[in-house]
């Protein structure tokens, strides 16, 4: 089955919604906090008259990024559920918060391909794509180590999240990449909106020094001005993520690729509108002739899964960044495994177990 505009249903539904707190393995950091913990919501949908085949679906907003509000989820949820199940129908543009529609989105087609968790099509063992090594921040030394530990466990594109610690212990890090690895490797870098806009342009030139793919976010989002300076004039291509949050109608997509023109767009479902408003924005994106790829928004097993079977059908080439399933203590098991610089499905009978325990 593959993704549409609404879903409607003969048979009366009815869901559940189950919190969940994921605990990370360490401090995970950016320029904009440190997370330790997640509080996330997992979601079932059921045919009333057989509740044991249901669909699940995970809400899982980045408080302080995502539009929801913390205070605000559960009940938003519900009552966005309850209105499905009044209606028994299911539009994803009616609901408005993308964490939530993500959710609502993956639990209903889950649930109308039978509650198999497969969602968009058959998958096979042999069913792969690339994706990038990612080193969160840390201290000097940590970053370092961890960089060359990506790249000798078979990463060949490593992303390093920057704009945190001192910048000048950032450019000793790529210095010593490139000089250990030379140019066999692809670097990435996110700066999560940490530069002010009147040093972003020094600063990336500066680092691009250090042949660098491309930069996510180098200032902070709504400064479309500056940042469609920065597109036009910067000499590492620019990647935007945080930018593309709260836009959720075609029009509005195509104006803002049309006129900020980066070379890249990053998509995650959780924080751009669901499966929906992502294929929306790949649609702008191949208007303008702007590249894209996907990575998580810190989901866990669940809807790192729904991504990646979302992904699988679109025959990607660039690598993506959804190997983060290993960040947290007390995940689900995994349907996808990293090997070698790839994910790869290896199966759903060990998730699907965790998720019959889910209370």
């Amino acid at each position: 089955m593959v993704n549409q505009a609404s879903f409607e249903f003969v048979e009366e539904i009815d869901f559940e919604i189950i919190p969940y707190s994921l605990n990370f393995y360490r401090p995970a950091r950016t320029s904009r906090d440190v997370l330790t913990q997640r509080a996330i919501y997992f979601v079932k949908i059921f045919f009333k008259d057989q509740p044991s085949i249901y669909g699940v679906g995970e809400c899982a907003p980045i408080y302080g990024l995502s539009p929801e509000k913390e205070v605000d989820v559960n009940g938003l949820l519900s009552d966005a559920l309850a209105i499905i199940k009044a209606e028994k129908c299911f539009n994803p543009k009616s609901v408005k918060l993308p964490a939530i529609r993500f959710a609502i989105e993956t639990a209903i087609i889950d649930l109308l391909n039978k509650g198999r968790r497969i969602l968009f099509g058959q998958l096979q063992n042999k069913t792969r794509f690339p994706i990038n090594g990612l080193v969160w921040m840390n201290q000097y030394e940590t970053m370092l180590d961890e960089a060359i530990q990506k790249v000798e466990s078979g990463y060949n594109v490593i992303k390093l999240k920057i704009g945190g610690i001192d910048f000048e212990d950032e450019i000793r890090i790529l210095s010593k990449l490139r000089e250990k690895f030379g140019n066999r490797i692809i670097i990435r870098l996110d700066a999560n909106g940490a530069f002010p806009s009147e040093e972003a342009l020094t600063k990336l030139n500066r680092l691009a020094k250090y042949d660098i793919h491309s930069i996510e976010q180098p200032i902070k989002a709504g400064q479309w001005k500056d940042m469609e300076l920065i597109c036009a004039t910067s000499p590492i291509p620019i990647a935007l993520d945080e930018e593309l949050i709260g836009i959720d109608d075609l029009e509005g997509k195509n104006e803002l690729l049309s006129r900020i023109h980066p070379q890249y767009i990053i998509l995650k479902p959780t924080l751009h509108g669901g499966f929906s408003g992502c294929d929306e924005w790949i649609a702008a994106a191949t208007e303008n002739n702007v590249k894209w790829w996907a990575t998580s928004a810190l989901e866990s097993n669940i809807g790192l899964n729904a991504i990646a079977q979302w992904l699988a059908p679109k025959n990607v080439e660039l690598e993506q960044g959804l190997g983060t399933g290993s960040l947290y203590l007390n995940n689900l098991s995994p349907a996808w495994v990293v090997n070698n610089g790839y994910l790869e499905f290896d199966g759903l009978d060990s998730l699907n177990k965790d998720i019959s325990c889910l209370k």
